[in-house]
């Protein structure tokens, strides 16, 4: 067994991280909406929506992993996609000083955090 998050156990794991994940992607594209037709803000806010949508579409797929090293594979693009995220949301404070923005740069730290967690038993 690699971990508790080994490859066959990512269709049986904490849902809560798939939802969690989802979950993330619609509340960045919520927080996003209103600052769809700035300039400025545009081709950030494309960029933050597709680095947070992706985060859980990587998580999903390595559920289909076809070894070890997918599976770990998978997961770290998951948390590149988080780190990306992350530098996304602290270049939208540019435009917004929301609290909401704060909440997800939090948010999204978490999740930075939690997929670490998952990749490094998977080092070796």
């Amino acid at each position: 067994m690699y971990n508790e998050w080994s490859m066959n156990n990512v269709a049986n794991a904490p849902v809560d991280l798939r939802d969690r994940t989802f979950d993330f992607a619609i509340e960045v594209i919520r927080f996003a909406r209103p600052y769809q037709r700035d300039p400025l803000a545009k081709p950030i806010i494309n960029q933050l929506i597709r680095s947070s949508s992706s985060i859980g579409a990587n998580f999903v797929e390595a559920k289909n992993a076809s070894s070890k090293k997918d599976f770990r594979n998978k997961v770290f693009i998951s948390k590149k996609e988080a780190s990306e995220t992350l530098y996304w949301l602290k270049l939208a404070g540019e435009f917004s000083d929301s609290p909401e923005l704060t909440s997800l740069q939090k948010g999204c730290q978490e999740i930075i955090l939690i997929l670490q967690r998952i990749i490094t038993p998977l080092k070796h």
